[in-house]
């Protein structure tokens, strides 16, 4: 049915053309026609008309009536055309549409480009005043950074002028006392004058009567030589009559012998008192001497009174000089301050600018702290990876060494130490090298003799150019554990000129080069002032000894003394594996500059030699020994450790080292007792029920070190030099073999303290 369509919805153009070339849009509506006059007069068309109006069949009344069929077809065509004109004029207007839509488009895309480019152009304007914004704030940022480095340097040059008027006020205080000093002194010694006034009185008074004394015995010394003439005379007028006055001669003879006599006593008291003048004389001399040297004395006070009151002038002007200074400064910094708030004011103002300016790079920063927080989360990775590394190394050689403890392995490590100019030669090739792969790095070492290479594998090897404190830090906890309570043994094997006692002694007059005996009692006597505040007290006692030609010397008594020549020291082990030496010398010891200084006096006594391979060649076996026992007041609680180091005499062979006469002896015994001590190495680890310990000096002392519950460590010292890889060789064989053998597990020596108990060594 054609007609408006009430109620239903209304067909787009597309939807309409959709519908007439058989589309199949479910909802069409078309809008009215805009031409005014139009046949179609507004009529509106459906989806269903459309269907309707081209499904429709004519059908006429009478089928058979053409003129019924020609009004039906016209009508039905006259519909048709409505329909089309409808469309057409729809299609009119919609492409009226199309083309006001494109102007408007093209209007929007103009005022978009127009935009566009405004925008950028005010982009740019905005870059540039960022760019000046910051170049500003960057100016001012110098400029306030300038400001407040003059101003910190005028704190500081303040500060100091204080400091220096407090000096000055603080040095003027000491200044006035010793003025006052000096005035009291000043006093004093003008009292001293005016005593020594007095006493010169006095001496003048005194010299005086002497004078009138002396007067005196001179008028009566020319009265007895008045006298004596009277007597010439009478003797010459005795003479005369002499023969008949011979008897009275005689008289007057006595009386002539004893007035002489009476003179010549009084020539002696004139003598004696002229001696007492003269010594009286120089007694006034020296107190004249002294008041002058008084007087001397009160005018140089009064010359320093003077320069002291001439400095107090001085730094009392300084001072005010000072003072104005101090202000001015004060100005200025107040000035600068104000400078300060009005440059504050425009940094304040252009980082307000800045921060409009930043918003635009918020994006850029936010990337860029992502990245960042990325970046450091890999490094905070990798650094928990390197801890968790060395942590599992440390908790490898921890395990490692409670391995070897349970075991009862000996410990073995290696030090090769650097070549010497005249052992180096650059035609042969390296004879000693170190293994870099991860199983034997810092444990592995290789000797290459005649094209065959030897490997041998340690618990720790330390290479040429490892310094001593390398090797100390891998005894240290060795080293703790003779505080803790265990028996401690360190000895250093090796031949001659391998580096054994620099190992051990080290270099003397070289703190960097200390050797392990220096270290292990600096580490010991600071490990005891720390368990101090733990409740602990340790008592420590030291004894030193050598083993020279199977004969025990004691290295801390006088060398070549009778007591020293006498004694005979027997080596005992009692029930609890401790070794005592009969009448050695043991000294308490309370520092480690009391033990350097035994150590001292012990190798100065200790035998040594030149040799063809060594110049200061170590003729015997030194055996340094510290009982260590300690009290835990507040547990009660009592350990006995004992800590050995031992450097042993170098094994050579005769036709290298040359020796002869007592330089033979020498190394036939110390070969001996070395060879006997790899007797009982091979014996331990064969696990012999017989251990030959008593076969030397030395197996016997080592006993308990060897066989025992101790903690044991072997430093085998190796030469990379090509001439001694026999030597070295054969060293490497015998620290490999040792590191083999098992002895007992280490025992603490602990013991609850008793009432009364008195500490003694186990």
């Amino acid at each position: 049915m054609v007609g408006p369509a009430n109620g239903s919805r209304t067909l787009t153009p597309r939807q309409v053309l959709s519908v007439v070339n058989g589309g199949q849009d479910s909802v069409m509506r078309v809008g009215p026609a805009s031409v005014a006059g139009s046949d179609c007069g507004g009529v509106e068309f459906t989806r269903e008309d459309v269907d309707a109006l081209l499904n429709e069949r004519i059908k006429p009344k009478n089928k058979f009536s053409l003129k019924e069929k020609c009004d039906a077809m016209s009508d039905y065509i006259k519909r048709l055309k409505m329909c089309i004109k409808w469309f057409q004029e729809l299609e009119g207007d919609l492409l009226l549409e199309q083309v006001k839509h494109l102007n408007m488009l093209e209007s929007a895309e103009k005022k978009c480009n127009d935009s566009e480019m405004l925008m950028s152009q005010k982009e740019e304007e905005l870059n540039s005043i960022i760019i000046a914004l910051r170049k500003n704030y960057t100016a001012l940022q110098e400029k306030l950074a300038k400001e407040e480095l003059d101003k910190l340097a005028a704190m500081v040059s303040l500060t100091k002028e204080k400091d220096a008027r407090l000096s000055v006020e603080r040095s003027q205080a000491p200044i006035l006392e010793e003025l006052e000093r000096g005035q009291r002194e000043s006093s004093s010694a003008n009292q001293k004058i005016l005593s020594l006034n007095d006493m010169y009185k006095r001496l003048q008074e005194y010299n005086t009567s002497l004078q009138q004394y002396n007067s005196k015995l001179q008028s009566e010394l020319n009265e007895t030589n008045e006298i004596l003439k009277n007597v010439e005379k009478e003797k010459v007028a005795i003479l005369e009559n002499l023969s008949s006055l011979r008897g009275y001669c005689t008289s007057l003879q006595d009386q002539l012998t004893a007035a002489k006599e009476s003179n010549n006593e009084t020539m002696m008291i004139k003598e004696a008192l002229k001696s007492e003048v003269g010594s009286l004389r120089l007694d006034i001399q020296q107190v004249r001497d002294d008041r002058d040297r008084q007087l001397s004395q009160v005018q140089e006070l009064l010359a320093e009174v003077l320069i002291y009151k001439e400095l107090t002038g001085k730094s009392a002007g300084e001072l005010e000089n000072l003072t104005t200074k101090s202000n001015e400064l004060e100005a200025k910094c107040a000035s600068q301050s104000d400078q300060i708030k009005k440059l504050q004011e425009k940094l304040d103002a252009a980082e307000n600018k800045l921060a409009m300016s930043d918003l635009s790079a918020y994006e850029i920063r936010t990337g860029y702290e992502e990245q960042k927080k990325f970046t450091s989360d890999l490094q905070f990775r990798l650094a928990e990876a390197e801890i968790k590394l060395v942590e599992g190394e440390f908790l490898r050689k921890k395990l490692h060494n409670t391995i070897l403890e349970l075991k009862g392995n000996i410990r073995v490590f290696c030090r090769v130490r650097p070549l010497l100019l005249d052992e180096a030669a650059e035609d042969e090739p390296k004879a000693v090298s170190f293994p870099t792969s991860t199983e034997n790095a810092g444990r592995g070492i290789e000797l290459l003799q005649h094209g065959q290479k030897h490997s041998f594998a340690f618990d720790k090897v330390f290479v040429p150019e490892s310094s001593q404190e390398e090797v100390f830090f891998e005894v240290s906890q060795l080293v703790q554990s003779a505080l803790d309570g265990y028996k401690v043994c360190i000895f250093a094997y090796g031949q001659t000129g391998s580096g054994k006692t620099h190992t051990m002694m080290g270099a003397p007059g070289n703190a960097d080069d200390k050797g392990l005996i220096p270290r292990s009692l600096e580490q010991i006597f600071e490990s005891r002032q720390t368990l101090q505040n733990q409740g602990w007290k340790y008592e420590m006692q030291v004894s030193m000894l050598e083993i020279y030609n199977e004969t025990i010397r004691d290295l801390l008594t006088r060398p070549g003394s009778t007591e020293a020549r006498s004694k005979q020291y027997a080596i005992k082990h009692d029930a609890n594996g401790n070794t005592h030496v009969s009448d050695l010398t043991v000294v308490d010891v309370r520092s480690s500059r009391e033990v350097t200084f035994l150590l001292n006096r012990a190798a100065q006594s200790r035998s040594v030699g030149m040799t063809q391979m060594n110049e200061q060649s170590s003729r015997s076996h030194f055996v340094f020994t510290m009982r260590i026992t300690g009290v835990n007041e507040s547990t009660e609680q009592q350990v006995h450790g004992v800590l050995n180091l031992i450097d042993l005499a170098g094994s050579e062979r005769l036709s290298k080292s040359g020796s002869t006469g007592d330089r033979l002896k020498e190394t036939q015994a110390i070969n001996k007792s070395l060879s006997s001590l790899s007797d009982v190495i091979f014996a331990l680890a064969k696990k012999e029920e017989h251990v030959p310990f008593r076969n030397s000096k030395l197996t016997y002392l080592l006993q308990p070190c060897l066989g025992g519950d101790s903690k044991t460590l072997m430093v085998v010292n190796v030469s990379p030099a090509p001439s001694s890889m026999n030597e070295s060789l054969c060293s490497l064989r015998f620290a490999a073999r040792v590191n083999a053998c098992e002895i007992g597990t280490p025992r603490r020596q602990t013991s609850v303290k008793q009432v009364d108990a008195r500490l003694s060594y186990g």
